[in-house]
């Protein structure tokens, strides 16, 4: 047997490793240790076609169990959520398909009119963004960047975000990202902190932590938790984070798809466990934020750091 070096394996390149007792220090608005946002799912898929969660056996002609279960999300548990956010006073980091636009504009219009921040999210999540090749992976950044910046009234700088339609990422999507315009991608889990990511060129990109545990599809749909359970998890999630940032400042996400948290069995549970974390950002405790806003701070603050001040 031929003896083999065990050596680095290979990697992505897109950042090194840091543990996150070892970072800098520096607090979010108001002083709080913990910055909190809701990443509102609202998606759109054609009919009999394409990927999507599953309540029972995908069809293959024409699937009206599965299609017109994620369009309850659309038609009312969507509207549940807003009517919820709004009793509380929570923004929303609104993660978009640009189908929404043809299909329900009035939804995407409710929440340009709440003051929610819009976040890309491919044309439709029945489709594989990392799949894509590299020309047709970066005309659907630029597509889906003018019709949101087109339908609702967004400026030059925005969408600032990215999620992927189901995280699915060729190994250059991170550089389009950072040439097409966006200065921050939700795609990454792997953290509590937001960084930047290195990219090709030099292009400004940072990784703002979005949620795999906290997120009603891996553990409703995947793992079959009941509405109770996810709210739980949320409340206690929330509470070990607000201790953990008594010292180290943290972000702290929470994924919600409206066709499955909009559903009124969860809804109700899912209420209790916003108002208890509303409960601590009317203490001051926590900034109650979006993903856009937090990307700003921590640029902000490295900007801060490189002039003499403490990130």
């Amino acid at each position: 047997m031929t003896a083999r070096y065990l050596g680095a394996l290979p990697g992505h390149g897109r950042f090194d490793y840091s543990p996150i007792t070892r970072r800098a220090g520096y607090r979010w608005p108001g002083g709080a240790g913990l910055a909190v946002y809701l990443g509102f799912n609202l998606e759109h898929f054609a009919f009999a076609e394409g990927r999507g969660a599953n309540i029972g056996l995908p069809v293959p002609a024409t699937d009206v169990l599965n299609w017109s279960w994620r369009e309850y999300g659309n038609r009312v548990g969507a509207w549940r959520c807003i009517e919820l956010f709004d009793q509380l006073g929570l923004p929303t980091g609104a993660i978009i398909n640009t189908a929404l636009y043809d299909h329900c504009p009035e939804l995407v219009a409710a929440l340009v009119a709440r003051g929610d921040e819009l976040v890309g999210h491919g044309h439709t999540n029945a489709e594989l963004q990392g799949s894509l090749a590299e020309a047709d992976e970066r005309e659907l950044l630029l597509q889906c960047r003018g019709l949101m910046q087109r339908h609702s009234g967004l400026g030059a700088a925005e969408p600032g975000g990215w999620l992927s339609p189901w995280i699915s990422e060729s190994p250059v999507t991170p550089d389009l990202l950072a040439e097409t315009g966006y200065r921050y991608t939700l795609n990454w889990c792997h953290d509590d902190q937001p960084h930047r990511m290195r990219t090709r060129n030099g292009g400004n990109l940072w990784s703002v932590p979005y949620p795999q545990e906290l997120n009603d599809i891996p553990m409703i749909v995947g793992r079959l938790m009941g509405g109770p359970e996810f709210a739980a998890m949320i409340v206690d999630h929330f509470e070990e984070m607000l201790q953990q940032a008594r010292t180290t400042p943290l972000v702290m996400g929470i994924a919600l798809h409206p066709y499955l948290v909009g559903q009124p069995h969860r809804l109700r549970h899912l209420r209790r466990a916003l108002e208890r974390i509303a409960r601590e950002r009317d203490l001051g405790n926590v900034w109650f934020t979006t993903p856009g806003a937090i990307c700003a701070h921590v640029e902000g603050a490295e900007g801060q750091a490189a002039g003499g001040s403490a990130l």
